[in-house]
C-alpha cells in the first residue's frame, strides 16, 4: 500500500540532518497518547527533565538521547496522522 501524502515525513529530513548522530526512532502509543522520540539506540537514560509544555527530555550523561511528548494528539495533526 503506497502512502498518498509523504510530505509530512519529508519535513522531518532537516531536523534529522541536524541531529549529532543522524538517527531518529519514533513510536506513538495511542492509548497513552504519548510520542517517543529517540536519537540513540541502545540508550541508557541517566536523567530526565519535564518541560513546562509536558515534554520529557531524556539524557544519558550530558547527551540528550530523546524526548517523550505527552498529550501528543493535542499538538497538531503532523505528529499523529
Amino acid at each position: 500500500m503506497a502512502l498518498t501524502n509523504i510530505q509530512p515525513y519529508l519535513e522531518l529530513v532537516p531536523a534529522v540532518k541536524q541531529l549529532p548522530r543522524h538517527y531518529l526512532w519514533l513510536s506513538y502509543d495511542e492509548e497513552a497518547d504519548t510520542l517517543y522520540i529517540n536519537f540513540k539506540k541502545p540508550s541508557y537514560g541517566t536523567d530526565s527533565e519535564l518541560t513546562d509544555d509536558d515534554v520529557i527530555i531524556r539524557y544519558e550523561g550530558e547527551e540528550i538521547i530523546g524526548f517523550t511528548v505527552l498529550h501528543a494528539s493535542q499538538r497538531g495533526d503532523a505528529l499523529v496522522n
